[in-house]
């Protein structure tokens, strides 16, 4: 069930997105009108929105109740891999070929650790705690039962996210051309792109249905 808290916690993970995307904004060399303000706030009012759509969707379908955190949290770890690429690219002047795979792996790494302690501990939660205690005894459950426990199945499943990732952005950048109106670094950003929407399809399943599974079971 979706709680006030929930909320807040969609607007403090929306803030240090927008953050991150500022950052993304710089080394892109992307400017528009109020950028700061819709970053700073504007994604965190979108992401609290974002937590409310999935409970009340998850009313009827309660997919959409795990969905909606994950995909929340999931932007967070996605603007923190986009971020690190970015930096690395830009120390190292890397944005194509197959050593791109080794720029490509220390954001991803960084997320990894990030992405699963807000799925343990927040996305895929189904052990009740009383309202008063605001889901407290959850958090405590789960801590008494390692808190990284699960990690060796989320990081099994990770790694072929990663290499998923890595092989979908080196056959992109080296092999497909870059269109006119696309400098190396942008168009190695929308291989980044889309290979992590084929990355949060691979990751959720995982996560619900193997390594989250005693949580995340209705």
């Amino acid at each position: 069930m979706i709680t006030k808290k929930d909320y807040w916690i969609g607007a403090v993970v929306g803030f240090f997105t927008g953050l991150l995307a500022l950052v993304m904004a710089f080394y892109l060399e992307i400017s528009f009108p109020y950028k700061e303000a819709a970053f700073l706030v504007g994604v965190p009012v979108f992401f609290a929105f974002g937590v409310w759509l999935g409970g009340f969707l998850g009313r009827y379908y309660p997919f959409f109740e795990q969905f909606g955190k994950y995909v929340t949290a999931g932007f967070l770890s996605t603007l923190i891999d986009f971020t690190t690429l970015n930096v690395v690219s830009n120390l190292t002047g890397i944005t194509a070929g197959i050593v791109v795979g080794w720029v490509n792996m220390p954001g991803f790494i960084i997320a990894v650790f990030n992405g699963y302690l807000w799925n343990k501990l927040w996305v895929f939660t189904t052990l009740k705690a009383s309202p008063a205690a605001g889901g407290t005894a959850s958090l405590a459950a789960r801590a008494s039962n390692g808190l990284f426990s699960d990690f060796p199945k989320f990081l099994a499943i990770t790694v072929g996210g990663l290499i998923l990732n890595t092989v979908s952005i080196i056959i992109i950048t080296t092999y497909i051309p870059a269109p006119a109106y696309f400098t190396p670094g942008r168009w190695l950003n929308l291989a980044k792109v889309l290979a992590s929407i084929l990355v949060i399809i691979w990751n959720f399943t995982g996560f619900k249905f193997i390594v989250f599974r005693k949580y995340a079971a209705k």
